[in-house]
């Protein structure tokens, strides 16, 4: 009997299970169990170098559904993600993905939509690494810039926090516009206006902030 089990990748204390869980079932998806590894960066570690990541490799069976927020959640670049999606299919196993209800299988044997299939796990995998980069980019720039000159006026208060800001950041980077963002996150759509305008700046408040 095949299973639907959502894997999450918990970095902080904002990004709960239950919130990922509540988030997919919200997309019309019946979780029937959670895989989830806590503390690991996926910037730095391979899924199959996560403990409970390399579990996946054993535990899933053809048929089953593999449940992941978004693509980058099952590898650190480019290149593990379009691997670890390739071998999971290979498998027989179904991915699905929450943000924009994407859907990956073997079931194809046409070549053209073999090619078309293969070329938008590509385009996704290589969309996740870029936007990857530039968080990691708008966040060192601003921490310098928060840095510079650590006793001038930090300003209002963000309404968001670490979490918040790189989650808005992702959703931006897939293309999901400032509405849904605002109804995903909880922030008000002109926060989200502003983080989109400048994420430097909205990394540098929160570093004012936070120091």
């Amino acid at each position: 009997m095949s299973r639907t089990i959502l894997y999450a990748r918990v970095s902080t204390a904002d990004q709960t299970l239950d919130h990922q869980r509540t988030q997919a079932e919200a997309a019309g998806i019946e979780i029937d169990e959670v895989v989830a590894d806590h503390g690991v960066s996926g910037v730095s570690t391979k899924l199959s170098d996560r403990p409970e990541g390399r579990r996946l490799y054993d535990k899933l069976r053809r048929g089953d559904v593999l449940v992941v927020r978004w693509v980058d959640r099952l590898g650190r670049d480019y290149q593990d993600v379009t691997d670890a999606i390739r071998e999971f299919i290979r498998k027989g196993v179904v991915i699905r993905t929450v943000i924009n209800s994407m859907t990956f299988d073997g079931s194809t044997t046409d070549p053209t939509q073999m090619a078309v299939r293969d070329a938008l796990i590509g385009f996704m995998a290589a969309t996740a690494q870029a936007q990857a980069e530039a968080t990691k980019a708008a966040q060192l720039a601003g921490i310098a810039a928060a840095k510079e000159d650590p006793k001038r006026y930090r300003g209002k208060k963000p309404s968001y926090d670490q979490a918040a800001l790189e989650k808005v950041q992702a959703m931006l980077g897939v293309g999901l516009g400032t509405t849904t963002i605002s109804r995903e996150t909880g922030l008000t759509r002109q926060t989200v206006l502003r983080i989109k305008g400048d994420p430097v700046a909205a990394q540098a408040a929160l570093t004012r902030w936070a120091s």
